[in-house]
């Protein structure tokens, strides 16, 4: 008994400071087909107050990118190379059997639940592994889009009436179930933080909103901030891209289809505008999560990520989809909220989206598994670090598409089309310059084309292009 009482009074008598400090919570707000560029705060006509907000209260990576896609479906591949920790095609080859990847406790959440996290779940997935297995408690898990209606496609026509009504709530889609999907994922999320106050446990929220991806519905006050004199064609808008069939964004292609071929400025009109209206409504969903955040007093205690699974075209370029390796599809918006995060800062350096799970495991205290490729945002996020981990960008798209990114130089290659692209875009971010066929760029583009080369090898893509490219 006396050597009990000798035990606790030592423990009393260590100072605060020197006792563990508890974990931080994790909240990841994850949207679907979110342009980077669709932020108010970054300077555009979109109203995104929350997101604002959000953003200065910590950091933007303006830069973030996926690595692009085995499927036609660009998110299936995004959210595997997510959960698993995986560059692009070594996610492919286990993506069939991602489920023996959960039982073997691999994915991020359940790395998560072994620094003592308590882990939800709400909204799309797409995963081929069971969610209700890897989190500790799951709600609405939707597949990769609300069902959808022949009428959003192939519109509007001229001169014809516009068949498809984004408010319509009889036909479903993201209001299959009575409710608007964005608003059943904020109140799940409302509910978990909730839930997590009453626990002693750290927290991770994993709240996947479907939102802002096709069919683009909302509450007729959001299309209402958009009338279509506000709505501004992309600068890069052409009515057809020249490579389209060759790089499988034609019109058989689903995201392609959803506009008419060829493109009018009045269809990219009213397309951007109901764009604009759900990604407006989806920023109210995600306000309310915040305010309750805050109300619950766990903000302070809280790191917030909000991210993307991929962009959206929607006009730029004659393209409709995120089935290209233009910035408007690879790029994505990526906020970090949390303690010691600075305020209102921007970071230039390249990431991918898939840097969060790396980067929340540094946070738990979880030392990264070697199938994780990504990296921890935390040194750039600290000061410590400011080059990048990732000097050359990867991308890639079937067997159709390859880019490489590099010293604000971007080569595109077409494989089918034997079509070489080179962009400037430090000095033409909207890519509408190609300078490939310039003479003096042919130094550059053996460079650019030989640390494609590296990072093919890197990352396990086995599709030859020095065949097809062998010119370069």
């Amino acid at each position: 008994m006396k050597r009990l009482l000798l035990l606790l009074l030592a423990l009393l008598s260590v100072p605060a400071s020197a006792q563990q400090k508890p974990k931080p919570n994790i909240l990841f707000l994850f949207a679907d087909d979110f342009c980077y560029e669709a932020l108010g705060y970054l300077g555009h006509d979109i109203e995104t107050p929350n997101l604002d907000r959000l953003a200065k209260r910590g950091t933007t990576f303006t830069h973030a990118y996926n690595m692009g896609s085995f499927s036609g479906a660009v998110c299936v591949a995004s959210r595997g190379q997510l959960i698993s920790g995986r560059s692009v095609w070594r996610t492919n080859a286990i993506f069939k059997t991602m489920d023996k990847e959960r039982e073997a406790g691999r994915l991020w959440p359940q790395l998560l639940k072994t620094a003592g996290y308590d882990t939800y779940m709400t909204g799309k997935w797409h995963i081929q592994a069971k969610a209700e297995l890897a989190f500790d408690q799951v709600r609405h898990v939707r597949g990769g889009m609300p069902d959808t209606v022949d009428a959003s496609y192939n519109r509007p026509l001229p001169g014809k009436p516009d068949p498809w009504s984004p408010t319509d709530k009889s036909i479903g889609g993201f209001w299959e179930g009575g409710k608007h999907w964005s608003e059943v994922g904020a109140d799940d999320a409302i509910d978990y933080l909730d839930q997590a106050k009453a626990r002693s446990n750290p927290f991770f929220c994993y709240i996947a909103f479907n939102a802002p991806h096709d069919p683009r519905q909302s509450p007729q006050e959001y299309l209402d901030k958009y009338p279509l004199s506000r709505i501004q064609v992309p600068a890069d808008y052409r009515p057809e891209y020249p490579y389209k069939d060759d790089i499988g964004c034609g019109p058989t292609q689903r995201d392609e289809k959803l506009g008419p071929f060829p493109r009018t400025e009045q269809a990219v009109k009213v397309h951007r505008r109901e764009y604009y209206a759900i990604i407006s409504h989806l920023d109210t969903q995600i306000g309310r999560i915040l305010d309750q955040l805050d109300n619950n007093g766990q903000a302070d205690n809280t790191w917030i990520f909000f991210s993307a699974d991929h962009g959206l075209s929607l006009g730029h370029h004659g393209l409709f989809g995120k089935q290209n390796l233009y910035d408007c599809s690879v790029r994505v918006p990526f906020i970090v909220a949390g303690p010691g995060v600075k305020r209102g800062e921007r970071i230039d350096a390249s990431i991918y989206l898939q840097d969060v799970m790396a980067t929340t495991l540094e946070l738990a205290g979880v030392a990264k598994p070697t199938q994780v490729e990504f990296h921890s945002l935390l040194p750039l996020l600290r000061g410590e670090q400011t080059a990048t981990n990732y000097p050359a960008v990867y991308g890639g798209y079937l067997e159709l598409q390859r880019a490489v990114t590099y010293d604000g130089w971007k080569l595109i290659l077409y494989p089918k089309a034997k079509v070489v692209r080179l962009f400037h875009v430090a000095a033409d971010p909207l890519e509408m310059k190609d300078v490939a066929s310039d003479a003096t760029q042919s130094a550059r583009k053996k460079d650019l084309f030989a640390r494609l080369l590296t990072l093919q090898r890197q990352f396990d893509d086995k599709l030859d292009l020095t065949k097809t490219f062998a010119d370069l």
